[in-house]
Parts: structure tokens; C-alpha cells; sequence
């Protein structure tokens, strides 16, 4: 199967092309069209061979690399943790309407039962889907700092248990990051753990101190969860002051971070404050959306429908029912784009890199993940000036057209 998509301004996502175009055969980009001659001939030798084949006009809007989001709960009125395999695959493609074509599913501190009920349902999710593709799994907790821990369930909330989480790892090769406090006892234990398993170790709902996220950082922490979200910021211990996570990751520069950029979450001067500080390169977009993501107003239940809290979704985020924290976002991927360029004043190119390019780097896929190049996974979005999403494509067949 050869498809060709023509007439389009392309970000791959390091340099835009105009008018140019891809060829894709067999679920991967063949070549990428720059001049308005080399679109013509591709699609003349389409028209006249005798495969099977697929023209696609773009109009002259944006096409993209498909949206990598590493990290959300769930959208559409489903969970990732609700117990069923139909739930994560009507989650997913929830997504992929708004241009995710790869994500990472993200649990909850939960009790162990749900969680691996849940590592058992993406298991077999995997085996027999069209929609974006199942990274692996992210585990949000349960190892996390009591004073940071916002909408995670305080009844799971522990130290690091090296024989409950090498259980964990060893039951299920599906999962490509775990996010820990890293001050917590054993940490940095686990953090080498994590890391010669090839998972992602993240520090994430921490009340850590400068000098704690240094050594974290030397025992495989180097990325962060929803920056200034759940985390220490300058914390006065008597009468000392110590620099927090927020400002210990502005310090490591090395150090890469995610940032819920649903303009509701991190106000314009942050969002403007972290791409300043860190860039495109080591900044990604992630939704960490519940299930109300796609879904009108209203009370929601986050995490587990069984076991899960009870969340109000009012003025586009997800909160609390006393409203003292926000409790996941109810953003899609084409939101965050769109509140970096509109909001942030961010270009659309470093708006993109970091919901392409930058997240498949920090989760290992960029072998065949985020670039528009020959050779890589035929991912891929196609947008207009509003990045309105109008055509979704993973692998080379289209999912979506709006």
C-alpha cells in the first residue's frame, strides 16, 4: 500500500517545508517531497502504476508527526484503570481524534489488586488494535512524598519496597516508566533498578531538596513529572532556605521535563519561565488527563470506577470536590499545542518538537517515533492555522478525518 499526502506545509518538526509532501509504503515514510516537481512526479507514478494507492491533499494545511503523549490517565469517559481492556482502547482512540498515534498509559496510586488487573488489561489491549500505538505503561505512584501527593489516594502512599516492585517489574515487561519520589528510603535503590531494566525512572510528587534531586539525578532520575505540579519549590527548613525540585531542574540542565500545558495547570509567565529556561529540546507536552478529557462539565471519578475518587470538572481542568487541588487535566494533545503558541507565544515548530520529537527521545522511540523522515512510522497529523485536527494516520493508514 502506497500513500501519498501533497500540498501541505510540513514540520518535521526541525524545519518547516512548503508545499511539499510524503510518499509512505508499508506503514512507513519513504521519502519526503520538498519541491512542487518531485509531488507532481510521485503522484503522476501513482496514478499510473498499477498498486494499490492513496492520495491524500493536505490543502495547504499543516502536516506533522503524530503527537506522542507520555503521559495521560484516560479521555472519552474511560479509565486506563477501570478494569477493562475495552476501556483502555475506547481511551485511546479518544486520543487519536485529537492527534495522539502514540501514547503511554498512566496508573494511579492504587492498591495492587487494581494495578495489576490493569498491567493483565494492556496486555491483552495490545494484541488486537487499530488505534495509536500502546508505548507501554507509565506507573504513577505508589511511592510518593505524603506533603506532594495532591489527587493521589493517601491510603497507598509508601516507601519503596525493593520486593514489591521487583515483583511489579518482573511480572510485566510492558512497563517503560515509573514515577518515585526520590527522597523517599530506597529510592535510589529503585532508580537503579528501574534504570538497568531500560525503564524510565521520573521524579514526580516529591518534597525533595536540591542536593536529594542531585543524587537522584546520578542514580537515573532524569526526567520530571508534571514540573511544578505535586513537587517542592523553595522550602525554608529552621532558619536555612533549600532549593526544591522546580529549582533544582532548572539547575541540572541535562535534567528533561513535562508540563501540562492545558492553560489551567501552569499560567502563561511559567509556561514562557520553562520554555526560556529548558527549550524545546528537553521539554515535552503531556495531557495527564483523566477520563473526562473530550467529555462536557460535570462530577467524574478519578482512577478506578471501582476504587477511584470522586473529581468535579468545571472551567476546562479537573479539581478536588473542596477544589484545594486540581485532580488531572481534561486536555487532548491539540489543546496543548495550541495553548503554547497562543498562550506561551511559543513558534508552532517548538510547539510541535515538543509534542513530537522530544517526548520520543525521553521515551525511548525516536529510532522510528517524531520526525517526518524517511524510514520512520508513518505517523501522522495533519492540522489547520487553529490547529484544528483534520486527519489522523497511524502507520500509514488513516484513522481519522475530520
Amino acid at each position: 500500500m502506497k500513500l501519498l499526502i501533497k500540498n501541505g506545509n510540513i514540520l518535521t518538526p526541525f524545519r518547516q517545508i512548503t508545499g511539499g509532501g510524503l510518499l509512505i509504503e508499508n506503514g512507513v515514510i519513504s521519502e519526503v517531497l520538498e519541491a512542487k516537481g518531485d509531488v507532481q512526479r510521485a503522484e503522476s507514478n501513482l496514478l499510473a502504476s498499477q498498486e494499490d494507492s492513496k492520495i491524500i491533499d493536505a490543502s495547504g494545511n499543516y502536516i506533522a508527526p503524530g503527537f506522542i503523549d507520555i503521559h495521560t490517565h484516560g479521555a472519552g469517559g474511560h479509565d486506563f484503570m477501570d478494569g477493562t481492556v475495552e476501556a483502555i482502547l475506547e481511551a485511546a482512540r479518544s486520543h487519536m481524534r485529537h492527534g495522539t498515534t502514540s501514547l503511554v498509559p498512566t496508573t494511579l496510586t492504587s492498591s495492587l489488586e487494581d494495578l495489576f488487573r490493569t498491567l493483565d488489561n494492556f496486555k491483552k489491549a495490545k494484541e488486537d488494535y487499530d488505534g495509536p500505538e500502546l508505548l507501554g505503561l507509565h506507573l504513577e505512584g505508589p511511592y510518593f512524598s505524603m506533603e506532594q501527593r495532591g489527587a493521589q489516594d493517601p491510603r497507598f502512599i509508601k516507601d519503596p519496597d525493593r520486593k514489591e516492585y521487583t515483583k511489579i517489574l518482573d511480572y510485566s515487561r510492558d512497563i517503560i516508566r515509573w514515577t518515585v519520589a526520590p527522597e523517599l528510603k530506597g529510592a535510589l535503590e529503585m532508580g537503579r533498578e528501574l534504570k538497568s531494566r531500560g525503564v524510565l525512572p521520573s521524579i514526580g510528587h516529591s518534597n525533595a531538596i536540591y542536593e536529594e534531586v542531585q543524587r537522584a539525578f546520578e542514580n537515573g532520575f532524569t526526567h520530571v513529572t508534571h514540573l511544578y505540579s505535586g513537587m517542592s519549590m523553595v522550602r525554608r527548613i529552621n532558619a536555612y532556605r533549600y532549593a526544591g525540585v522546580v529549582e533544582s531542574v532548572f539547575l541540572i540542565d541535562e535534567m528533561t521535563v513535562e508540563i501540562i500545558a492545558d492553560g489551567k495547570h501552569l499560567p502563561q509567565s511559567l509556561l514562557q519561565l520553562i520554555y526560556k529556561i529548558k527549550g524545546p529540546e528537553r521539554i515535552c507536552l503531556v495531557t495527564d488527563s483523566m477520563r473526562a478529557a473530550g467529555m462536557p462539565d460535570g462530577e467524574y471519578i478519578l482512577g478506578s470506577l471501582k476504587s477511584g475518587q470522586q473529581v468535579i470538572v468545571e472551567e476546562g481542568v479537573a479539581k478536588l470536590p473542596d477544589r484545594s487541588a486540581f485532580a488531572g487535566s481534561v486536555a487532548t494533545a491539540d489543546r496543548l499545542v495550541k495553548t503554547m503558541v497562543e498562550i506561551a507565544s511559543v513558534p508552532l515548530i517548538d510547539a510541535v518538537k515538543m509534542m513530537t520529537s522530544t517526548p520520543a527521545r525521553i521515551i525511548g522511540v525516536a529510532d522510528r517515533k517524531g520526525v517526518l523522515a524517511p524510514g520512520k512510522d508513518a505517523d501522522i497529523v495533519i492540522f489547520d492555522e487553529s490547529i484544528n485536527v483534520k486527519t489522523v494516520i497511524t502507520k500509514g493508514v488513516v484513522r481519522f478525518i475530520n
